[in-house]
C-alpha cells in the first residue's frame, strides 16, 4: 500500500448519477465541518453509531458544493441507489473521514505563516 504524505491534499469524491447526468463533489471545508458540528455531529461516532451517523456524515459531505441537496436525497442515494449502508462503495467512508478531517490542517499546519498576524496578543 502506498504510503500516505503528511499534509498531502485530499481529492474530493465525485459521484454521477447515470439516471439524471448530475455529478455531486463530496468534500469538506471549515465551513461544512462548523455546520455539521453545530447540530451535534462528532466524527468519532460514526464508528459507534454507524446506522445514524453514517447517514449524517454523507448528507454533510454534499454541504460545501451542494447545498440545497436535501437530507431525503443523500438518504436515498445511500438506501435506495446503494441498497443501504452495506452497500456503499468500498473506499467512500474511509475517503469522506479524510476529507472531514482536511480543514483540520488549515488551522495549524506547521508552516510559517507567509502573511503576519493583524491581530497579536501581549501578556
Amino acid at each position: 500500500m502506498a504510503r500516505r504524505i503528511e499534509n498531502e491534499e485530499v481529492r474530493p469524491l465525485i459521484l454521477h448519477d447515470e439516471e439524471t447526468g448530475m455529478d455531486y463533489t463530496l468534500e469538506f471545508n471549515r465551513e461544512s465541518v462548523r455546520f455539521a458540528e453545530s447540530r451535534g455531529f462528532v466524527i468519532d461516532d460514526v464508528d459507534r453509531f454507524p446506522m445514524t451517523k453514517t447517514y449524517e456524515l454523507f448528507f454533510y459531505a454534499f454541504r460545501m458544493h451542494h447545498r440545497n441537496v436535501s437530507r431525503e436525497k443523500t438518504d436515498k442515494i445511500i438506501d435506495e441507489d446503494w441498497g443501504g449502508i452495506a452497500g456503499i462503495p468500498d473506499g467512500v467512508l474511509e475517503r469522506l473521514g479524510m476529507l472531514y478531517a482536511a480543514p483540520f490542517g488549515t488551522l495549524s499546519d506547521g508552516k510559517e505563516d507567509k502573511n503576519p498576524p493583524k491581530v497579536t496578543v501581549q501578556f
